[in-house]
């Protein structure tokens, strides 16, 4: 479980002039993420969601406040400690970001080569069982440029779970991918939380993720957190920014008014 309270940061910005102002994008951020299920942050652009989850895995410094992994306090660890806290964390990039020049192997080896004390027979028999795990066999020896984009994700999947983490955190991950692919990536991440029990936050803009797997989702607006709940809330929210985000074309809140008559007939 990761904890974050009253979570503040600021930015300096200089003026042309020499001028220098602060500018607040997180404000008191209170929240809780849980063990096992898939945690959403979602919000505008400029929200300040990816400037929440720097804060949470150690790329930047909070202004003020506190993160807490299972009760550790992140922030004011040593720089040894944050790397040691760090090898219990997996990522998933917004690109993927894999090696060009490894194979799609030898990039889920990666993490267990810099960290794990694994024989190579072994950290190769463990990169094999992640991909196995991400329904990816018999492509162990190809590049990353020989496969698609949704093939790219769940090596980088397999990458993030080489560890076994206790902490999975994903950027954007359904971005660039078709819908189709989209959905098995989100039923990827739903059932490898559920099975492994990690704790897993997911940033992203895609409203078929946040109905299909927010079971905690965290609305940010403006650097304050606005709501938080499980989908199944969201139908029947009464906060207008909430459901002007998610709801925002007319198709999808002629939806929502749809689904909500339906819900009063007797």
């Amino acid at each position: 479980m990761i904890e974050v309270k009253n979570l503040y940061k600021s930015f300096e910005e200089h003026s042309p002039e020499g001028q220098v102002t602060t500018k607040e994008v997180l404000k008191d951020i209170c929240t809780t993420f849980k063990d096992g299920i898939t945690n959403l942050i979602i919000g505008q652009s400029g929200s300040g969601k990816t400037v929440l989850m720097k804060n949470l895995v150690g790329l930047l410094d909070p202004t003020s406040g506190q993160v807490l992994y299972d009760g550790r306090d992140f922030v004011n660890m040593t720089k040894q400690e944050k790397v040691l806290m760090r090898r219990e964390m997996g990522m998933i990039f917004q690109s993927a970001a894999l090696f060009d020049s490894l194979s799609v192997l030898e990039n889920v080896m990666f993490p267990l080569d810099m960290f794990s004390p694994m024989t190579l027979r072994e950290r190769q028999r463990r990169a094999q069982e992640c991909l196995a795990r991400v329904n990816l066999v018999g492509v162990d020896g190809k590049y990353p440029g020989e496969i698609s984009g949704g093939m790219q994700k769940r090596v980088a999947i397999a990458r993030a779970i080489a560890l076994n983490p206790k902490y999975l955190f994903c950027d954007e991950p359904n971005s660039g991918l078709d819908p189709k692919t989209s959905l098995v990536i989100d039923e990827l991440l739903h059932s490898i939380t559920h099975e492994y029990q990690m704790t897993t936050i997911i940033n992203t803009h895609d409203m078929n993720s946040v109905m299909g797997i927010g079971e905690n989702i965290l609305f940010i607006y403006e650097g304050r957190k606005e709501w938080q709940g499980q989908s199944a809330d969201i139908m029947n929210s009464s906060n207008k920014r909430l459901t002007d985000f998610i709801f925002a074309s007319d198709l999808l809140k002629e939806m929502r008014h749809a689904v909500q008559e339906n819900a009063q007939q007797p």
